[in-house]
């Protein structure tokens, strides 16, 4: 599995944020959807990513006297496993929470700063909520909760379909 380090840099996280739902695409393609990401540094960053097995290659295409390659999200490697979570410490879990949220931040304007952006027409939904749960109640919630969002990760575009970007924070709320 990888480590908090590798999956939650800011770049690589919107990486595997691009990929998550695009299915398969090049390193050109995933320029264009990062237009502020340099050449270089997305290269970088697919490769290391690729190196450890988070990313795949699914294509490779000759192009131009080079190899063009695609790649999708090995969703069973893009998880940072128990054993490494329980290994983080507090500053850790800070700094990771963080990027995390500077990358919800940073897709939520990006969507807003689109000129055709429609939130009422087109679901943009955020909402919080609070309930009273035993532990294995607790791990039964979040295995429904990712069987609802695996169970509609494998559509594909058309059809009317909408990317839709999921994010999850369960946050115990200890009385202070």
């Amino acid at each position: 599995m990888a480590t908090a380090d590798l999956l939650l840099h800011p770049v690589r996280l919107r990486i595997l944020q691009t990929l998550l739902g695009s299915g398969e695409l090049t390193t050109a393609q995933l320029r264009d959807r990062l237009p502020d990401v340099s050449a270089a540094t997305m290269y970088r960053h697919v490769a290391a990513l690729t190196e450890a097995e988070i990313l795949e290659v699914v294509q490779e295409r000759p192009v131009r006297g080079t190899v063009e390659r695609s790649y999708r999200v090995r969703q069973d490697k893009a998880l940072v496993d128990d054993d490494a979570r329980n290994t983080m410490t507090k500053d850790d879990h800070r700094r990771a929470f963080t990027v995390f949220g500077g990358a919800l931040l940073a897709d939520f304007d990006r969507y807003l700063s689109r000129d055709d952006t429609e939130p009422a027409r087109e679901n943009l939904l955020y909402r919080q909520g609070a309930v009273w749960i035993t532990d294995e109640e607790f791990t039964e919630l979040v295995e429904e909760i990712e069987a609802a969002v695996e169970r509609r990760a494998h559509t594909s575009p058309g059809d009317g379909r909408t990317r839709h970007i999921i994010s999850l924070v369960l946050l115990p709320d200890k009385p202070a």
